[in-house]
């Protein structure tokens, strides 16, 4: 997994956008831990807004 927070941020959003209806998706298709991947982007103040399919600033 990308350590880069930023760099996570701006891969996760990408798939999100072009690929994937939500993150559950995502991250069962590219076997990816969820919970790992808030972590690291809840330290840079970034969290995951559903209804927009992506991660926001808070």
């Amino acid at each position: 997994m990308i350590t880069d927070p930023n760099i996570l941020l701006s891969y996760i959003n990408t798939k999100l956008r072009d690929n994937y209806s939500n993150l559950d998706e995502l991250c069962e298709d590219l076997d990816l831990n969820k919970e790992e991947i808030n972590t690291k982007l809840n330290s840079i103040d970034y969290y995951y807004e559903q209804k927009e399919n992506k991660y926001i600033r808070r």
